[in-house]
């Protein structure tokens, strides 16, 4: 009896040759941006030099955020622990889920759904977005992707909206998200600006990603600085610590200027 045979359509590996959706690794590398490898593998297709730009950005964005949010506090309490570093950075990136970094889908399938909504009833995006507010406000829902718990005005999300309005990305999903936030200062009486996954969130529909896989993407670009912090607290701290949240202070680099 023969065994069944699978199908994958994301990396083809023979003797001497390694091959992403075709691409050749080889050729790739040195030429291509791994953050434009990533969009490759997740949509089967290198990207534009304007949404290559966009996707590095997004990647940078969320790369890291300090000791306090849950997926660091988790990586270094693992890795004060004793465990090696693999395992303290994945204790970390268990943490990235409805809360921490979901938001991401959970604004995906809120813009998906306006947008939808507009190109249906033929309304402008001003009324869909205080449609949907007045929807989430009778059942004492939170719109995600709004609001920060630290930054009044996210500079990742500034940043993100700027670089879509100048590459000629920023479309109908950046009108959405913006009349959302108008919205909720006119109905709630708040002004709370898209956070940076509210930001991503919009980034990714104007570029046609599957919300399902938005958790990945942040996981991906998370991991870089997980990895840096779960290294300083094997090599900084002492073992078996307790870590407090917010107690800690900042003494590197004085800020500095990207020449």
């Amino acid at each position: 009896m023969s065994e069944e045979t699978w199908k994958t359509a994301i990396t083809k590996i023979e003797p001497n040759r390694i091959a992403f959706r075709g691409y050749r690794v080889d050729e790739l590398m040195g030429r291509v941006p791994f953050s434009q490898v990533v969009f490759l593998l997740l949509r089967g297709d290198l990207p534009s030099r304007e949404q290559g730009i966009l996707m590095d950005a997004m990647l940078v964005s969320s790369i890291d955020h300090g000791a306090t949010p849950p997926s660091a506090l988790a990586a270094r309490t693992v890795a004060s622990g004793g465990a090696p570093l693999t395992t303290a950075v994945a204790a970390g990136i268990s943490c990235i889920s409805r809360y921490h970094g979901g938001a991401i889908e959970g604004c995906m399938q809120v813009l998906l759904k306006a947008v939808t909504r507009k190109a249906t009833s033929g309304k402008d995006a001003e009324t869909v977005a205080v449609e949907l507010v007045d929807e989430y406000k009778a059942t004492k829902r939170r719109i995600p992707g709004y609001g920060h718990r630290v930054h009044t005005e996210d500079p990742r999300s500034s940043r993100l909206f700027g670089l879509a309005g100048e590459l000629g990305i920023a479309g109908e999903y950046v009108e959405m998200a913006h009349a959302i936030r108008a919205a909720m200062k006119e109905k709630l009486g708040r002004d709370l600006p898209m956070n940076v996954d509210g930001a991503i969130a919009t980034m990714l529909c104007e570029m046609d990603f599957p919300p399902e896989v938005s958790n990945g993407i942040f996981a991906i670009s998370r991991s870089g600085g997980l990895v840096a912090q779960v290294y300083e607290e094997q090599n900084r701290m002492r073992p078996m610590r307790r870590i407090h949240p917010t107690a800690h202070e900042y003494d590197g680099p004085p800020e500095r200027r990207v020449e």
